[in-house]
């Protein structure tokens, strides 16, 4: 069981393998809390998250994944600030998650799709991974805003890795859509949003579909600005559709 640590046990092995730094025994991972991690980076720095566990955890059953990426205004504040939006904040306000969750924070001083940024989050679900019971057919990525500029470029590089990515409100290159042609993609975008254009997810869509993609969809939100995530985050169907979708070998 992968989880049968104490408190004092998992610092220690943080401390010696560079994994994630446990303050307290109020931080070790609970079954359907959420909780704060940081984790170590080979490029000597590290990246807090949020960590939630189903209720139902037990360390020996494998359980999808959720990665969320957060919006540039989440990046200036407390780590517990990234709840402020979407399944995080589903898990802080006590929603019974069927899945685990994490949710890390992005420096104020860089971005989720710049290159440091990008392999941290590699090596932040590499060791997801590695140290809890996942389901890695089941691992999907969603993220709003500048997340979804980080969702684009993750998925992009990565796309064996997912099972399904939700980009909100985000852009993306076209020149990727033929290594995102076979990646369930579910695309949200306002209509009238005023800090990152609608056209960017229309030309990412549109590219998509030219390469083949056959799995890729695009959900314009008539009459909405910028923050379009929280209509997209309280879309019942979308988690169903994203617990349906399964990453091919």
């Amino acid at each position: 069981m992968k989880l049968a640590f104490t408190s004092l046990a998992l610092l220690s092995v943080a401390l010696l393998s560079g994994g994630p730094i446990l303050a307290d025994e109020a931080s070790a991972p609970t079954a359907g809390k959420q909780i704060e991690q940081t984790l170590q980076t080979s490029d000597g720095g590290s990246i807090s998250y949020l960590l939630y566990l189903p209720k139902d955890y037990d360390g020996e059953s494998k359980q999808p994944l959720i990665l969320f990426l957060h919006g540039r205004g989440e990046s200036y504040g407390p780590l517990s600030l990234v709840a402020k939006w979407g399944p995080p904040r589903f898990a802080a306000r006590g929603d019974d998650l069927p899945y685990i969750l994490v949710s890390p924070q992005c420096p104020g001083d860089d971005s989720w799709r710049n290159p440091t940024q990008q392999k941290r989050l590699v090596e932040l679900l590499d060791h997801i991974v590695s140290t809890l019971s996942i389901d890695e057919n089941h691992v999907a990525l969603t993220g709003l805003s500048m997340g979804g500029y980080g969702t684009w470029r993750l998925a992009a590089d990565h796309p064996d890795r997912f099972s399904a990515a939700v980009p909100v409100c985000g852009g993306g290159d076209p020149e990727d859509a033929a290594k995102l042609k076979d990646l369930p993609i579910w695309i949200f975008h306002g209509d009238q949003d005023g800090a990152v254009p609608f056209q960017r997810s229309v030309e990412m869509f549109d590219a998509i579909k030219q390469a083949g993609g056959e799995k890729v969809r695009f959900t314009s939100l008539e009459h909405i600005g910028h923050n379009c995530w929280s209509a997209t985050y309280a879309t019942p169907e979308l988690f169903d559709w994203i617990s349906k979708q399964k990453r091919e070998n």
